[in-house]
């Protein structure tokens, strides 16, 4: 009997992957082949949303409604399968979707969804991108300002977000609650955009296990931040001009390491691993590697970093700057460790760069043996 139990269990698990499949087998039979006429793609569309209007399994999978080979543009399969599963997860199995302008979900509570993708499930911009914005815009249809409503909590997570050199990676443009979990964003001008948020400006948005490569060129930017009060984690950018750029406040940076990659289109001397425009950031063992300027604080900005740490694992013979101040130093700092090339013909070497008379501090730095600059005034600031 309890053999019996366990089969009956086994089974109703099965039955709906099952018919999922099924759907999917009886949907890519109408369009693989060698016809790949409009027609066919049409007829595919139709199919789906016959599907969609009777889907009512937990966990909505996408290559139900398209084919996940590149072979076509499947934004609207998309779009149509995020706006008619309002609260469900949308799940996209491993292979390539592509994509001719932004997927937008909602931030009303009552009509968001989950986006999950496979590991290797890859959502990329098509070449005839003509919106500009971000393959994937979190909360930009359907505005809402409510956390008190079940369905607040929605986002993206997994997966491979690919710009292809014509489209940012991902924006939160509304809502509150939105995390972006767990993803590769690679080839694009901006990795992660947060816009201005509906609380009064406040975004509320979690970034945590995210990988960003850029397009490498002067102006690409990691991560770019306008709304307030978001947390950022774990996170690894690569092959950009500016690494982070807070232009807000309210936020909270931990483990975030930009690397910067040489490219015949950057301009090395502007190079910055964060740009910090605004007070009230906390920063902890965020590391900049190799970029001109490690931290860049604006005037009259103040700012809080533990344990932060910058090198240059190769000289460009620019002169490299761990902490630039727009004006006066009013930071508190502590732990720093700044790894110079010394061993390399760079001009000049500089802690602290900033106009006399700051509030700031500067506690515990660990610096190598190098001669620093004339314009360094960390020896001011140092308790």
């Amino acid at each position: 009997m309890r053999t019996l139990s366990y089969l009956r269990r086994t089974l109703t698990l099965l039955l709906p992957v099952c018919a999922a499949l099924s759907c999917t087998s009886c949907i890519i039979t109408k369009v693989s082949g060698h016809d790949k006429s409009a027609k066919a793609a049409d007829t595919f569309a139709q199919t789906a949303d016959a599907f969609m209007r009777t889907d009512t399994t937990s966990v909505i999978l996408a290559t139900r409604y398209m084919p996940a080979d590149g072979s076509r543009d499947v934004t609207d399969d998309i779009q149509r399968l995020i706006d008619s599963h309002p609260n469900r997860t949308i799940y996209f199995p491993d292979g390539v979707y592509k994509v001719s302008r932004p997927i937008l979900t909602p931030a009303d509570p009552k009509r968001s969804v989950m986006l999950e993708l496979a590991n290797y499930a890859r959502l990329q911009a098509t070449g005839d991108w003509a919106e500009g914005g971000a393959v994937v815009r979190l909360g930009a249809s359907h505005p809402a300002n409510d956390i008190s409503t079940p369905g607040s909590n929605y986002g993206l997570r997994g997966g491979i977000i690919d710009g292809n050199n014509v489209a940012d990676g991902v924006s939160v443009d509304g809502g509150r609650e939105t995390v972006v979990q767990d993803v590769s964003i690679k080839h694009v001008r901006v990795g992660v955009h947060i816009k201005r948020g509906v609380n009064n400006g406040s975004s509320d948005a979690d970034i945590s296990g995210v990988n960003i490569v850029g397009n490498n060129t002067k102006s690409s930017v990691g991560v770019l931040v306008e709304g307030y009060d978001n947390t950022f984690t774990n996170m690894r950018i690569a092959a950009v001009n500016i690494g982070v750029r807070l232009k807000s406040g309210g936020n909270v940076l931990r483990n975030i390491h930009p690397l910067y990659i040489n490219g015949p289109e950057q301009d090395y001397s502007t190079t910055r691993g964060f740009v910090v425009e605004a007070s009230g950031n906390w920063l902890d063992y965020c590391y900049s590697d190799t970029f001109a300027t490690a931290f860049w604080l604006g005037k009259w900005v103040s700012v809080s970093m533990v344990n932060c740490y910058t090198m240059w694992y190769t000289g460009f013979d620019k002169p490299e700057v761990c902490i630039w101040c727009d004006g006066k130093f009013d930071s508190y700092v502590s732990g720093i460790r700044c790894d110079f090339a010394v061993s390399r013909n760079v001009p000049s070497f500089t802690l602290l760069h900033a106009e006399p008379g700051g509030k700031g501090v500067l506690t515990n730095s660990i610096v190598p043996a190098a001669k620093l600059s004339a314009d360094d005034i960390s020896a001011q600031h140092t308790k």
